[in-house]
């Protein structure tokens, strides 16, 4: 079973690393790109767990370990 985290900051934290990508973007051409936010993405490899106990550790993970609570926010799937 896997597990799929995406972390990206909260929409009210100012994105510097988003804002560069869209000036490179609009410089190359793309103006129609209106906005652009960057994150992290993650995939963990689980083994031996149930669903719920794969959501709730992986939920866990996330706020624990992956995520500064005050700036980020997470969201997650199972996959089987």
């Amino acid at each position: 079973m896997k597990a799929h985290v995406w972390v990206m900051l909260k929409p009210t934290v100012l994105d510097p690393q988003g804002q560069t990508i869209h000036r490179a973007l609009s410089s190359l051409g793309y103006a129609k790109v209106q906005d652009v936010r960057q994150g992290k993405f993650f995939v963990l490899e689980l083994d031996g767990l149930s669903r719920e106990e794969a959501t709730q550790q992986v939920e866990r993970i996330a706020k624990d370990v992956l995520t500064n609570p005050v700036i980020e926010q997470f969201r997650f799937e199972i996959l089987d």
